[in-house]
């Protein structure tokens, strides 16, 4: 009889897990532009002034762009028309009032992968101060599954260029639609053409001691990126002039503490011209620290597109940019 109930227990247990490996199948794959958001709430929430908070937080201007453009592409609609295959929108926010008061965030509930943002309150004050309590979060949450989404769609099909990892030590993710345009000694650019314009990515390196003190650490930073400018990238001929890129005089760039590839890093987003001519666009910038090599590694994205909205071409440089790996040759 022993024998027997522990083969019922085996079976039972085999059959639970089972069950288990079939629920988490199920899930179908979230779908959806990249940065896209689908916001569900009531219309009369909507058009109030939670309409106007969630606005605020989700809309708000992205940093470093040559004109406004949103944090995401919001898509509202009221709880009854979220429904079939927008169900598996990728990122979701849902803003109810309830007698609930909570602001939390949900990962994979309708499909995979999937951020779920839950706000709720029993009036609108009450939803607005979850709201402006969690929203950071939340965003971040929802930037995180976009990047990884924008990666998962470039990583089908790779680049197998060396130079980085030949000449710097690191690696990027590349798409093999991007290719090396310039190397000279620790300077490599490469790019892509698109429409009315290109997408960018240079790398080098500078010494650990390159930064002097906190300080003067923006005013450092915008030297180094107008010193590489005026050394390797040239702007149209312009006869009795030297072009260059360089840092937008008019504005200082944003700078932010970041973990890049396990390392400490900055992040740096601001806008690029190009000194005596009308040419300019927003650029990223990760200065990582790679103490062993005694040195920091610069990897930076930006775009050349005149007239066009620049968001989601910045969004994949990020996407790109987060995948650099030291492969920890010493130099």
């Amino acid at each position: 009889m022993k024998k027997i109930g522990t083969l019922v227990l085996l079976i039972s247990l085999i059959l639970g897990s089972c069950g288990e490996k079939e629920k988490k199948k199920y899930l179908p794959e979230s779908i959806g532009a990249i940065n896209s958001l689908a916001v569900v709430m009531d219309n009369e929430l909507w058009e109030g002034k939670v309409g106007d908070r969630v606005r605020q937080h989700f809309a708000a201007p992205v940093l470093g762009l040559s004109w406004e453009e949103p944090l995401f592409t919001i898509n509202q609609m009221p709880p009854k028309v979220f429904s079939g295959s927008i169900l598996q929108t990728r990122s979701v926010l849902f803003v109810a009032q309830d007698t609930l008061s909570l602001a939390h965030i949900k990962t994979d509930v309708y499909a995979t992968p999937q951020k779920v943002g839950v706000v709720k309150g029993s009036t609108d004050e009450e939803i607005i101060s979850n709201l402006d309590s969690k929203a950071d979060e939340i965003i971040e949450a929802f930037k995180e599954v976009e990047i990884q989404e924008s990666q998962k769609r470039f990583l089908k099909s790779l680049s197998k260029e060396t130079v980085l990892n030949d000449k710097l030590g690191i690696t990027l993710s590349l798409p093999s639609i991007y290719k090396v345009g310039k190397q000279e000694n620790n300077f490599i650019w490469i790019d892509r053409q698109i429409q009315k314009g290109s997408m960018n990515i240079i790398a080098y390196d500078v010494p650990n001691n390159y930064f002097k003190n906190d300080s003067t650490f923006v005013k450092d930073i915008v030297a180094m990126r107008d010193s590489i400018g005026k050394q390797y990238i040239p702007g149209p001929d312009v006869p009795g002039k030297t072009t260059f890129m360089m840092t937008e005089k008019a504005f200082a760039p944003y700078v932010f503490p970041v973990e890049i590839s396990g390392r400490k890093a900055a992040e740096v987003r601001g806008i690029w011209e190009i000194s005596g001519y009308p040419m300019a666009g927003p650029f990223l910038t990760y200065i990582i620290n790679d103490d062993k090599n005694n040195r920091k590694v610069v990897i930076e994205g930006f775009v050349f597109a005149p007239a066009t909205e620049k968001r989601d071409d910045m969004f994949q440089l990020e996407a790109i940019l987060k995948t650099v790996k030291f492969t920890d040759i010493e130099k």
